[in-house]
């Protein structure tokens, strides 16, 4: 299989998302078929693959990405990816069939299929990412797409309550992670992670590897709900069930204890990953397993079992011997088996009977007998019932208790004990689980009729129950050759010898097995009348429950802490933040100023002009003209400042910098046509009263303001002075200059540098300006005016008055009817205007011009024909839709960059060569013309978004504007411009 296949694993989910979320709203069926062939396609790109990972070779494909850094896109398929990635495809692809027919007809079917498919791709680049910061990349993907599939059913508190817990506590986790592959990376001294795996000496005895290894064992940690980050996962369950078969059991919460297992090999062996490892394994084993007891939700009982064995499987890590490690992927592998099975299972009750209560359920068994023995295996396989897969990894843990070596001697004596403390729970609330639900006497008052679910539903439990029992019975012949694959990509030539026998013989383990079998089943038959009573567990456990400690930190940081900060440092007026901002900033360039030294450059200085000089004293006088009248009338202040852009552009034009000088021009007609858009929405003046104290104090305040204006202005004109005389103009450009056509294809450099050379930080300011576009949308959108902006009942009154005294006014005028003339113009200059924005856009990259500033055109265009032609939608011949604008335009400028992978070239590499154009002759063409187009359409659509957002708040408040319901901005009910090319 070529290496460039291991593509299709990322490819085809974050595809079939995108596919999936364009689906009708309730296709339902076309949903399902995409997902699972999607889930297939995925599998067969593994099995592809295990040939070369079975002879021990690794299939690895690396692209350019960030060379000069260090940092390529990296995929990589050894053993132990393989295993996990197709845990992740393999029982995705069952879990797509399973939710199928769970799902509800009513239900946005198409959303939820989108979702999985993200989180599908964001798990198979979590485990096959060759890349430190790639790891961490997909890591925080996996967060966002699961908290999006928790809350799936939004309507429900709980499901909202169980989203924000589990992405707080992840999401958090994930930045530690973070950082602590970044101190990782530096001290291996790549980022590269087959560099960092055989880097482990090095590492361990780094003076950083402490630090590095608290911040990734965060990380993996709240991942995997180890104590004490483990109450996320129980609130979690208000997601459908579908999502907790696939994430909380076999995928999700697993990434943890795979970080662990992955970077094994250079962080184990040391008595800080023993403790903190290890101590967190044991308690969560214990803790999760008990309170499991007592749970009488199914999903909440198989929750906290999750815990305690995710808890099981991280001891084993933290034990830190190689027997242990190939105990916990054994029983990571068996795990995501048998409690998929019991996820559906739950589902599948609750499905047919409309309740999970084991208070409401019994004597299912003779209404769904397939349903209730495949769970009773499943269940089985989860106490550690002989035959069956979960007894074999159970029997390797009971022995690496026995025999793993400690730095205390007394825990060689404890843990055992703890062991089968923790497997005679894991009895007990499996036999909960059963007898509760299975058996008895018929349940009455259900909410359903209870009968067996359609055949098709029930076929991924038996596929998974069968590997219980397969795996149970034949080890050595059907797990055995993946789970020796998977162990010698971690641990190389080291791989110890292991037996997967089903006999062993009478020994200590096998008593092990036995005692928690009985003492389990003991415990049970002890414990069964208060379970029927509802008991809840010991009120030590409920006083320490982490959804109350997590409540309560939250409440102090984001009320107490976060209050008491902003009552010292925040305001709801934006001046004194800019001044903070400003002092700030202030501070910390005198500091360095200060450390360092700034005395004059080693170039002449030239003679001041006196034409520059006029420009610059009229810019200033604007300026403060601005800042003066601002107290008495925001729209001169607004005019003053736009006065100050314009002399910025006449600089930058005196001193050959064109593209700035468009750019500057552009954004600031565009800027303040927005804000005279918005200034009626302002509230009013606070009006001093006539005292000398409030005036007195304002003044001051002004006073400091110019005082910090002007030292600002003249520090950052202090610094450009000291940069532009001490190097001579030529060595900064150089680089450029010689590389710019060579290599970009453009004669425009500074075009080059922003599509080519610096072409992933244009991309980052093109996705922050699509987020601060949705921002002021969203804030402007459910805006309503301040009292002292609406219009008075008298006001209102003489402007009815008025319009009655129109004797040609009819129904359904506007303000354009006030403007025909100048609407007529406004549309007669629409196309000119757009012929000058394609125009600039194909000049770009030899001339000034591009993407940005023909973007900035033709939203100069819209804005005119909706100022002079109002907002009616009836009337409009063509309608911009910004969402989709936007949407594509950040897609087509991705995709640009990716295309320069097929060529072997780094991500977004312009590539150029000349064509043949009929009639035209040969001109050069350049790949940077598509990530142009990209960022026009972005900023016309961001543009227009602001633009509607204003329109939207303007119809608001006329009074022949009937208002509707604000939606998210697909803008079927929010005013579109009216873009016409002739009359009306």
């Amino acid at each position: 299989m070529p290496d460039s296949f291991l593509l299709l694993l990322l490819v085809l989910p974050f595809a079939g998302a995108i596919v999936a979320g364009l689906l009708p709203t309730y296709s339902r069926n076309a949903a399902s078929w995409l997902a699972g062939a999607v889930a297939v396609g995925c599998l067969a790109v593994i099995w592809g693959a295990f040939p070369a990972v079975h002879s021990g070779s690794m299939v690895r494909y690396e692209a350019a990405w960030m060379p000069s850094l260090g940092l390529n896109f990296t995929l990589r398929l050894d053993g132990l990816a393989w295993l996990f990635a197709g845990l992740v495809a393999g029982i995705g692809a069952l879990v797509v069939l399973y939710a199928r027919y769970y799902m509800s007809a009513e239900d946005p079917v198409p959303r939820f299929f989108a979702f999985l498919l993200a989180f599908m791709g964001s798990m198979l680049g979590v485990v096959t990412s060759g890349n430190l910061i790639q790891i961490a990349f997909f890591w925080e993907l996996t967060s966002l797409f699961s908290f999006l599939l928790i809350g799936y059913w939004h309507q429900s508190a709980a499901a909202r309550d169980g989203a924000r817990i589990s992405l707080t506590i992840t999401a958090t986790g994930g930045l530690a992670l973070f950082a602590g592959m970044l101190i990782l990376g530096h001290i291996a001294g790549s980022y590269d992670l087959a560099t960092v795996l055989s880097e482990g000496d090095r590492i361990r005895a780094h003076p950083l590897y402490l630090p590095a290894l608290i911040l990734i064992l965060l990380g993996a940690l709240t991942k995997s709900a180890q104590f004490p980050f483990h109450f996320w996962l129980p609130h979690a369950m208000a997601a459908p069930t579908p999502v907790s078969a696939y994430l909380h059991s076999a995928t999700l919460v697993k990434a943890g204890v795979f970080l662990l297992a992955r970077l094994w090999p250079v962080l184990a062996g040391t008595d800080a990953w023993f403790w903190i490892v290890g101590t967190a394994g044991l308690v969560t084993l214990v803790l999760g397993a008990y309170i499991a007891i007592f749970q009488h939700d199914l999903k909440g009982l198989l929750a906290y079992s999750t815990i305690s064995h995710l808890g099981l499987t991280t001891l084993l890590l933290g034990l830190g011997t190689k027997l242990a490690l190939v105990a916990a992927i054994f029983h990571m592998m068996n795990h995501a088996t048998f409690k998929a099975s019991l996820f559906m299972a739950a589902g599948i009750v609750d499905h047919e009977t409309g309740t999970r209560d084991i208070r409401k359920l019994s004597g299912l068994s003779r209404y769904m007998p397939f349903t209730s023995a495949l769970a009773m295996v499943a269940a089985a396989a989860m106490a550690g019932v002989p035959l069956l897969n979960g007894f074999l990894s159970k029997e390797m843990f009971f022995a690496e208790a026995l025999s793993a070596p400690s730095p205390v001697p007394l825990l060689l004596d404890v843990l055992p004990l703890f062991a089968v403390i923790a497997s005679a729970f894991s009895v007990t609330y499996s036999l909960r689980f059963i007898h509760g639900a299975f058996f008895g006497p018929d349940p009455v008052d259900l909410p359903r009729q209870p009968h067996e679910p359609p055949g098709w539903m029930r076929l991924p439990i038996e596929i998974l129950v069968l590997i219980c029992i397969v795996v149970g019975i034949f080890p050595a012949a059907t797990v055995g050759p993946f789970l020796h694959m998977a162990v010698q990509s971690v641990l190389g030539p080291a791989t110890p010898e292991y037996s997967l026998a089903l006999w062993h013989g009478f020994n200590l383990p096998l008593l092990m097995s036995v005692v928690a079998l009985v003492a389990g089943a003991l415990l049970y038959l002890a414990l069964q009348p208060h379970l029927l009573k509802g008991i809840e567990g010991p009120p030590l456990i409920r006083a320490f429950e982490g959804r109350r400690i997590f409540e309560r930190t939250m409440v102090f940081l984001s009320w107490r802490l976060a209050r008491s900060a902003e009552l010292v440092l925040g305001t709801r007026r934006l001046q004194p933040q800019l001044r903070l901002i400003l002092c700030l900033t202030l501070l910390a360039g005198v500091s360095a100023v200060a450390l360092r030294g700034l005395g004059p450059g080693n170039l002449p200085s030239a003679a001041v002009d006196p034409v520059l000089a006029a420009a610059w004293a009229v810019g200033g006088i604007c300026a403060l003209g601005a800042a003066w009248t601002a107290k008495f009338h925001r729209l001169a202040a607004l005019l003053l400042v736009s006065g100050a852009g314009l002399v910025t552009c006449l600089t930058l034009i005196w001193f050959s910098a064109p593209d700035l000088a468009l750019t500057q021009l552009l954004v600031e007609v565009v800027t303040t046509v927005l804000l005279l858009l918005g200034l009626r929405w302002l509230p009013k003046r606070f009006q001093v009263p006539g005292s000398a104290g409030p005036e007195r104090i304002s003044r001051t305040r002004r006073f400091i303001d110019l005082a910090i204006a002007v030292l600002c202005g003249l520090s950052m004109a202090a610094l450009a002075y000291g940069v532009m005389t001490r190097l001579p103009p030529d060595v900064l450009a150089q680089h450029f200059l010689e590389r710019a056509y060579n290599e970009g294809g453009g004669t425009n450099v500074v075009n080059v540098i922003l599509v080519d050379f610096r072409g992933f930080d244009t991309m980052g300011e093109i996705t922050v300006l699509a987020a601060v576009a949705l921002t002021v949308y969203a804030l402007l959108r459910r805006f309503r005016p301040a009292p002292d902006s609406v219009e008075t009942p008298e006001q209102q009154r003489d402007q009815s008055a008025h319009d009655e005294a129109r004797p040609d006014r009819s129904e359904g005028d506007t303000v354009a009817d006030w403007l025909l003339v100048p609407s007529v113009i406004a549309r007669l200059l629409f196309p000119v205007i757009t012929l000058v924005a394609i125009y600039l856009l194909l000049r770009g990259h030899d001339q000034p011009g591009g993407g940005f500033v023909a973007g900035l055109t033709a939203s100069i265009g819209l804005i005119l024909q909706y100022m002079t032609s109002g907002t009616q939608v009836a009337e409009a011949r063509v309608q911009v839709h910004p969402l989709r604008w936007m949407g594509f335009g950040l897609l087509l400028s991705a995709g640009t960059g990716l295309a320069a992978w097929f060529f072997g070239r780094p991500f977004l590499t312009s590539y150029f060569n000349y064509a043949e154009i009929p009639l035209v002759g040969k001109m050069p063409v350049a790949s940077a013309l598509l990530f142009d187009i990209g960022v026009f359409m972005l900023v016309v659509g961001a543009t227009v978004l602001i633009l509607i957002a204003l329109a939207h708040q303007s119809l608001r408040g006329h009074r022949a504007v009937p208002r509707r319901p604000a939606r998210a901005p697909e803008l079927a009910d929010v005013p579109t411009p009216v873009i016409a090319s002739g009359g009306q």
